[in-house]
């Protein structure tokens, strides 16, 4: 415990742009590893069919509503947690984390529940063929009733972060990542001896990277993370927790809504042309995630000093946070802006690209 004080004050007492570059720069390279497991989920599966490819899109919308719950209540978790440290509030800070487990637990049953009811009517009011939705269906099911997974893994990640801990959140998030890419060819085509499982696999892959993720964060935060104590006292519902954590969070989530409904009917308008249309729509949106990633990196970051710093009563380092990642945040928006102006050939693959205009 000799080392808690300088654990403490990190982010109280180190420059402001060294500190944000130092907790970001984890965070984002963790992100890109998640964005490019996205990616290569869609090249996997694109083996299989085309209409594989459009499940995985029109399936899309709806784990980024679980990331979008997930993430919310993360960064209100993170959030007071950070400002509770600041202020020196050990105990706020564990009831901090303790209800975040109890608010994941809620969010996953509601998901859970969509997978055994909900999944068959989302897809089939999107498309008519029935190869499509029955994969969507077997995807989607199966993300959602395992769906814990992703809930307990971004908890864990806002915990490292909410203390400092990024390099750690680098790797658990990595790591999930990481299992979710080697699955995916092993599952879904069936190398090694396993039954080739198609669409299924790609979804075993998912959510065995996810609870790789969360268990690897789990063992991060009780061996490496002695500011945050979990246990079932800290579980117990306190509104005083729970209001400050959702008055974080739900803007987050509302949010993360918005681009899911958007997602959703956009799908809908493009099913009206072709399924090619759709997966091209799904395979941008994978794509463009590897600007938002990063920024997301930032954002995680920010959160984690401004609140640190709003707890310890030093307004001057919030607002050199805020100017240095608003600019950061900008400038990474520009260059993306560029890459997709400048070059979308590139990005999707000019072959690929030939041939859906062949087709239709």
């Amino acid at each position: 415990m000799s080392n808690n004080p300088l654990q403490e004050n990190k982010m109280g007492t180190l420059p402001v742009g060294r500190l944000l570059v130092n907790m970001a720069l984890p965070m984002i390279i963790s992100m890109l590893v998640q964005a490019l497991y996205n990616v290569v989920d869609s090249i996997y599966v694109s083996q299989i069919s085309e209409s594989a490819v459009t499940a995985l899109s029109l399936a899309f919308p709806v784990q980024n509503l679980q990331i979008g719950f997930a993430v919310g209540i993360g960064v209100g978790v993170n959030s007071l947690l950070s400002k509770s440290l600041g202020e020196k509030n050990q105990e706020n800070a564990n009831k901090a984390a303790g209800n975040g487990i109890v608010l994941m637990l809620i969010c996953s049953a509601a998901f859970m529940l969509f997978g055994l009811l909900g999944v068959r009517p989302y897809f089939e009011m999107q498309s008519t063929v029935a190869e499509t939705v029955e994969g969507g269906i077997v995807y989607t099911r199966i993300c959602c009733l395992l769906t814990l997974g992703v809930f307990i893994q971004i908890l864990f990640e806002r915990t490292l972060q909410a203390t400092g801990r990024t390099l750690y959140t680098m790797y658990s998030q990595a790591f999930g990542a990481i299992v979710n890419i080697l699955l995916d060819p092993i599952l879904i085509h069936g190398w090694l001896g396993l039954p080739a499982m198609g669409i299924a696999g790609a979804a075993w892959a998912t959510v065995i990277g996810q609870w790789s993720g969360a268990l690897l964060g789990l063992f991060f935060n009780l061996k490496f993370n002695p500011e945050v104590r979990f246990s079932l006292q800290t579980c117990k519902p306190d509104r005083r927790i729970i209001g400050p954590i959702l008055a974080v969070g739900i803007p987050s989530i509302i949010m993360n809504s918005i681009g899911s409904v958007m997602n959703f009917g956009m799908n809908q308008i493009l099913q009206s042309f072709t399924e090619t249309a759709t997966g091209v729509f799904g395979i941008y949106f994978k794509l463009q995630s590897f600007f938002f990633m990063p920024l997301f990196g930032i954002n995680g970051a920010t959160i984690s000093i401004i609140a640190y710093n709003y707890g310890a009563r030093k307004p001057e380092r919030i607002i050199k946070t805020l100017k240095l990642s608003s600019a950061a945040a900008v400038t990474l928006m520009s260059i993306g802006l560029l890459v997709f102006q400048l070059a979308p050939d590139l990005l999707l693959g000019r072959g690929a690209l030939d041939n859906s205009v062949t087709e239709q």
